[in-house]
């Protein structure tokens, strides 16, 4: 097996992620139609509940299993890699009985005192088998990650989306022919779906561990393998030390999103109709924070893949592959996810008209889906932080974030609503984005895009907005009379065609992007990027 590049291993896991999160948008549109504003409820919470605890349980440990491994085999310590993945492997078979266990037992509670609707149990019980092997799961991924493999965990992760969303779609159309007004009934048959999905991801690692295996065995043994017997209790000493500071941070946006759909509700009972807060509710949930995962794909893929790179060139000191990996994985993230920001966010009433049943929260969708744009710097700087060795500076931005969020929560959204909550979330991403920038340039060599470069990337950012706001009321109106779903199809698809024409000319026109730095890019990058840098060339060249 060949090891991912930095850029290769990035695009392998984005591409598993867009596959992941197209079906995840898929399995949700088919559940808009069959459940109402309080069904739509019921499986937001039972889902945003174990995308919290999964977070808990899985997001430090494989995080610090791949910094550990990669730093180990950099330094050709082997069989210490080797002790650290069995031992993650231990650790993850009891985390998940423990949570699936827990989890089925604490349903009512959880959906009674703490969230206030106690018909929400039967969706929590539902998906929690879901957990007993995704944290196993998730140890393998991390310790392939490690080993800079990523085809194994983007593969798993497309087995499981498609086996979940499969299942829940299935199973919850079984329930709505049974009985169409049982909404309880029916997101609790969308929530099972999960635990299929972690049944087929368990299968497709287990299939990659056996043929590592074989290639490990295969190759000659390490003449300079330095390893020495670690103790049980010294690996997990050091895999926490790592993973609780992971876990404050990556469970960031989860937190945050639960808290969203916890208080949509607390924060504005007794300032807001009933009904306009069920409806906020349900659109939050299922609309909204759908596709504002969207644009944050490439940052969750570039987090997982620049982890073991940062740690690897940081244990042998190399100050200077740091930086460059660093700005690198930073610009790409900024750079990608920005059209995708601009398109979602300011084209929401047409992109949420197509997807679900009404236009309804368009505006929710279009607030919460911009602010992503602070999500994905801070995702991939949290990431970049860890490898460095500095995970308590990431946490301590992390913590202080959401209770910024928390303390702004309560003052906007009696006064706002919904987006009060929106605008916390939000001012939560930037305040936890700009103290990680301050601590990556206090110690690397860190730049995401020089200064004299800042105004040719705003004027493309102002230019493409203005474009995608004409286009998609131009097409609409041209369209009017037409089915509504036709005129939102053509609509979106004209705006993403406008986008992925222009805004890559802009950044190379503006000189955001320069021939001599395209040079450096990846292959497959410049031959993507080759047209365009042809027309800065010539553009330049009639300027002299």
């Amino acid at each position: 097996m060949k090891k991912d590049t930095l850029v290769k291993g990035t695009l392998i896991l984005a591409a598993a992620a867009l596959v992941a999160r197209a079906l995840g948008v898929f399995q949700r549109v088919p559940l808009d139609y069959i459940m109402g504003p309080v069904g739509q409820g019921y499986f937001a919470v039972a889902n945003g509940v174990y995308l919290l605890l999964l977070v808990v349980a899985t997001a430090g440990i494989p995080s610090a299993v791949s910094k550990m491994v990669s730093e180990r085999y950099a330094l050709d310590q082997v069989g210490e890699a080797q002790q650290v993945y069995r031992a993650a492997l231990l650790f993850g078979g009891a985390a998940g009985l423990v949570i699936t266990l827990g989890m089925y037992a604490l349903a009512p509670w959880i959906a009674g005192p703490i969230l206030h609707e106690p018909k929400a149990a039967s969706a929590i019980r539902a998906i929690a088998p879901s957990l007993l092997l995704f944290p196993t799961i998730a140890m393998m991924r991390g310790y392939f990650q490690g080993r800079q493999f990523m085809a194994a965990g983007g593969m798993s992760q497309i087995a499981e989306q498609i086996l979940r969303v499969a299942a829940a779609v299935i199973l919850a159309f079984m329930v709505y022919n049974w009985n169409p007004h049982n909404d309880e009934g029916i997101a609790a048959g969308a929530s099972l779906g999960s635990v299929f999905g972690s049944i087929g991801a368990f299968l497709v690692m287990l299939y990659y561990a056996i043929n590592l295996s074989k290639t490990d065995r295969a190759e000659p043994p390490k003449s300079r393998d330095t390893s020495r017997r670690l103790r049980l209790s010294e690996i997990y000493r050091e895999l926490f030390r790592l993973s609780v500071p992971i876990v404050m941070t990556a469970v960031t946006v989860q937190l945050l999103y639960t808290l969203d759909n916890i208080m949509v509700k607390s924060l504005t009972r007794g300032h807001f109709d009933p009904k306009l807060i069920n409806d906020w509710w349900g659109i939050l949930g299922l609309n909204a924070q759908a596709i504002a995962g969207i644009p944050v794909i490439l940052a969750v893929a570039l987090s997982q893949s620049i982890i073991p790179v940062i740690s690897s060139a940081h244990a042998v000191g190399d100050r200077a592959a740091v930086g460059r990996q660093s700005s690198l994985a930073v610009r790409m993230a900024v750079f990608t996810g920005m059209p995708v920001v601009l398109l979602l966010s300011i084209g929401a009433y047409s992109v949420n008209g197509l997807l679900f049943k009404e236009t309804q929260g368009s505006l929710i969708v279009a607030m919460l889906t911009f602010g992503t744009i602070f999500q994905v710097g801070m995702m991939v700087s949290n990431s970049i932080l860890l490898g460095i060795g500095q995970p308590k500076k990431a946490t301590i931005h992390a913590i202080t974030g959401v209770l910024l969020k928390v303390l702004l929560s309560f003052a906007l959204a009696p006064w706002l609503g919904v987006y009060g909550l929106i605008l916390a979330t939000s001012f939560c991403f930037i305040w936890t984005l700009s103290f990680n920038v301050l601590s990556l340039k206090k110690r690397t060599t860190f730049i995401v895009i020089q200064r004299r470069r800042w105004a040719g990337f705003l004027a493309t950012v102002i230019v493409v907005s203005g474009v995608i706001w004409a286009v998609q009321w131009g097409v609409l109106a041209l369209l009017h009379g037409a089915p509504a779903k036709v005129g939102f199809f053509f609509s979106s698809a004209v705006m993403g065609v406008a986008v992925m024409g222009l805004y890559p000319v802009l950044l190379v026109l503006l000189k955001v992007i320069t021939p001599e730095e395209a040079a450096s890019y990846p292959k497959p990058v410049r031959r993507l990027l080759g047209p365009v840098l042809r027309l800065g060339n010539k553009s330049a060249a009639k300027q002299m």
